[in-house]
């Protein structure tokens, strides 16, 4: 016999409005199911441990799922440069492909990136991260393309439309998210012009796109946690805009208040049972919450699986077969290539530094980064693929390549003088700048359940026991489990070390070129005169050094 939920969608097959199935289905769900929806399927405590134990890429977070009536729910995985789940493509940075100013491109990219997340059981992902950015020592500027709203609501869109011919698609943050390190502490106070002029028109192109979900921030607005505004979540995303999708939180501490929350327009709570499941029926209980806003997230919920119903059946394609199949690394080299960044080009005799010609038969690579695998954000945008290539790399089938990691200066300024061009890589890692997992507020903790439910830890372990495994890659298994700390950039300038080295290699090599790896500008006034040559290369991905 067929489910509730397949005879929904057969309803809507036949022509029935969705809104008007969607209303009939929640009207038949007991109170339980309704509740279940409304938050992470997962248990907090066993959630976080498997969490620590590098689970982000070993599963997607399930919620709002109810197999009794075969309601798939959300699987969600992130995605920004990459599906984060198993072993897959890693494609450059966002803000890399937002320097190639090319929307078809960055289509393209969303295709394989949800081809793949389809692969590993996503059906939802938090790929499309389009806060503008407002400062470049953010330390998640890399997952975002550029300051400009129109630029990155175009890019953001491609990607969208690229996403969601496999899987739905979630843009986060909603709003006014642009530092790291005091991220669940600070207010962002903004009057409402240029929240309507900045801030928001980039999230209403990728709205009008017809994004399936929106990912509310950390930080409050004007006095009002994100996850909690129903200035923003209904008043804005919805009155205004129209939107018909349905909201969830960021990870673990975004929102505060169970009832808040619901009234505000938040409809899942991501991605354990938190908040919600201690608090909620209570608040239900004492009138503070009510039922009309659980029926109405729970109909947003299911009215948007409706609609992408035909992205929720069986996958077609084994794991084996997608995750990192030749034509994904194909298009990552590409958008790498595009993506570079031309930033100063003077001539060293008759000929510009760039490009390399016969001329050059000697090359010297200088640099720590220049034999790393350098990828990025060490944070919930990490992709584990297994088949990545540094600079070195790739410059090896140019020329007699010689190679040294900088660390002796004087030695490095040696080999230079011994070649006809160096090229010096310098920049950031995941220790400088990325997603921020540190020391934060400690009331945080009370938002944290005494203990798990017995009978959802069960079911919980009984799902983990089928996962299928993923490799974890040989650059990364010297780091500690669970993410990297990240944070915001502490300068905005290249490390002494770096500049003395560049000095120094420049002074033995009149053609010294200097590539940059990091996640968005650098300063780079006290040394750019002492080179001919610039490039910024961003993080580049899997293929970014070959």
């Amino acid at each position: 016999m067929a489910s509730a939920f397949a005879r929904a969608a057969a309803a809507v097959d036949t022509g029935q409005p969705l809104q008007d199935v969607a209303r009939a289905f929640v009207a038949e769900m007991s109170r339980e199911q309704r509740l279940w929806c409304l938050d992470g399927d997962a248990p907090t405590w066993d959630g976080l441990k498997f969490l620590y134990q590098d689970g982000y890429h070993q599963a997607p977070f399930i919620g709002a799922r109810v197999e009794e009536l075969g309601l798939p729910g959300v699987a969600f995985a992130d995605g920004p440069r990459g599906a984060v789940v198993g072993n897959a493509t890693a494609f450059p940075v966002s803000m890399a492909r937002g320097a190639t100013w090319d929307p078809e491109l960055e289509e393209r990219v969303g295709d394989a990136i949800g081809r793949e997340l389809r692969a590993v059981g996503a059906n939802l992902t938090g790929a499309v991260c389009v806060n503008v950015l407002r400062h470049p020592a953010w330390g998640r500027a890399q997952e975002t393309y550029g300051e400009d709203p129109f630029h990155v609501g175009e890019l953001g869109a491609a990607f969208t439309r690229g996403l969601q011919r496999h899987v739905m698609a979630c843009v986060k943050h909603f709003v006014c998210n642009s530092m790291e390190n005091a991220r669940f502490s600070v207010d962002i106070e903004v009057d409402d012009v240029a929240l309507h002029e900045v801030y928001l028109p980039h999230f209403k192109r990728i709205i009008d796109e017809g994004v399936a979900s929106v990912m509310s921030a950390y930080n409050s607005v004007n006095g009002e946690w994100c996850g909690e505004s129903r200035a923003l979540l209904t008043d804005v995303l919805r009155d205004e805009w129209g939107f018909e999708g349905f909201v969830i939180s960021d990870w673990i501490f975004g929102l505060r208040d169970a009832a808040r929350s619901l009234h505000g327009g938040l409809d899942i709570e991501m991605p354990y049972r938190m908040v919600r499941a201690q608090h909620l029926a209570a608040a239900l209980e004492r009138g503070d919450a009510s039922w009309a806003d659980v029926d109405r997230s729970v109909e947003r919920v299911v009215a948007t699986l409706l609609r992408f119903r035909h992205l929720l059946g069986p996958v077609g394609e084994t794991r084996d077969e997608v995750l990192g199949n030749p034509s994904h690394r194909a298009l990552a080299r590409e958008v790498a290539g595009r993506s570079v960044v031309l930033l100063r080009n003077e001539a060293v005799g008759d000929l510009p530094a760039l490009p390399f010609g016969p001329e050059v038969q000697r090359l010297a690579v200088v640099g720590r980064l220049a034999a790393a695998v350098n990828l990025g954000d060490g944070g919930s945008s990490d992709v584990w693929d297994l088949d990545c290539h540094s600079v070195l790399d790739g410059l090896e089938s140019l020329a007699d390549v010689v190679h040294d990691d900088g660390s002796d200066v004087a030695r490095a300024a040696a080999v230079a003088a011994s070649a006809d061009a160096v090229v010096v890589v310098v920049g950031y890692t995941a220790d400088d700048e990325g997603e921020y997992i540190g020391e934060t507020d400690p009331s945080l903790g009370q938002l944290l359940p005494q203990g798990d439910e017995p009978d959802v830890a069960d079911a919980y372990q009984a799902w983990l026991s089928e996962l299928p495994s993923s490799e974890k890659p040989a650059r990364l298994r010297g780091r500690a489990r669970g993410f990297s700390t990240g944070g915001d950039r502490l300068s905005l300038r290249l490390s002494a070390a770096d500049v003395e080295l560049i000095r120094a290699v420049a002074a033995a090599n009149a053609r010294t070129v200097v590539a940059i790896q990091a996640g968005s500008a650098v300063v780079m006034s006290e040394w750019v005169d002492a080179v001919p040559a610039v490039v910024q290369s961003w993080y580049g991905g899997g293929r970014g050094g070959g």
